[in-house]
């Protein structure tokens, strides 16, 4: 048997092991995705490094899957080196893999801060951007917290236009028309859910409620309003080439 010590602890291994493997008998954690008790180690995900001291009196870190153990062998499993070198890995990993919850349930069990998973958003503010200044709705907000920024909603604002929806360029933003309701979403937060109306020409729900009083309080003063009837873009499209039709016709 062959001593040596893993975190001050001192350990006796068989000839021949790894010190993840005596690590792993002597159940001291080490975190690791690529080892398998039946394959070769590959070292591929390079969690598992250890901090020895090199030939030349140096401190190193190397890999626990791959490192034969030997006599006296110093292993740290947690120092300042080792901490370093997992981010590194940790960060390496969710670069190729950034949905992955595994790695990121790992990370998080050994206390390594690693970025937030995509959702999609690219932050560019255009959803926010046209509902304050076009829409004056005022429904979506950026917050910012320990784990970055993000588009969220202000309850209650939410007029149920779908300007947001449009203009989105990753398509994030979601509207879903279902049991005469109209529900704006970003991810899985509920922008707005709000009834809709149907047109006076064709009968197909086009619009909610509270947008539709939004556009005539604005056309209140225009020169040119009129009064104004539930119809649809589609409906008032028909009505429009009508009408150019039978002034072409006169």
């Amino acid at each position: 048997m062959i001593k040596i010590t893993i975190d001050h602890q001192t350990l006796r291994a068989r000839e021949g092991q790894t010190v993840l493997e005596a690590a792993k008998e002597n159940h001291i954690r080490i975190p690791h995705l690529c080892y398998h008790p039946a394959l070769k180690p590959s070292g591929s995900c390079k969690l598992c490094g250890v901090e020895v001291t090199s030939p030349a009196g140096k401190q190193v870190v190397m890999l626990s899957c791959i490192l034969k153990v030997k006599e006296n062998l110093e292993v740290r499993t947690d120092s300042e080196l080792v901490q370093a070198h997992r981010r590194k890995s940790f960060d390496k990993l969710l670069r190729m893999a950034p949905d992955a919850a595994r790695i990121r349930d790992l990370a998080q069990e050994w206390g390594v801060s690693v970025a937030p998973p995509p959702d999609g958003c690219i932050r560019c503010r255009l959803c926010i951007r046209v509902c304050n200044e076009i829409v004056k709705a005022k429904a979506l907000k950026m917050v910012t917290d320990e784990t970055g920024s993000r588009v969220m909603p202000e309850p209650g604002r939410c007029m149920g236009c779908g300007t947001c929806a449009n203009l989105c360029p990753t398509r994030l933003i979601r509207v879903r028309d279902q049991d005469s309701v109209r529900t704006v979403s970003i991810r899985d937060e509920i922008i707005g859910q709000l009834p809709l109306e149907r047109c006076e020409g064709c009968g197909n729900l086009y619009a909610t409620e509270i947008f539709l009083k939004h556009i005539r309080a604005s056309m209140a003063e225009h020169p040119d309003s009129k009064d104004q009837r539930r119809i649809c873009p589609s409906c008032i499209k028909l009505l429009s080439g009508k009408a150019q039709a039978a002034r072409k016709n006169k």
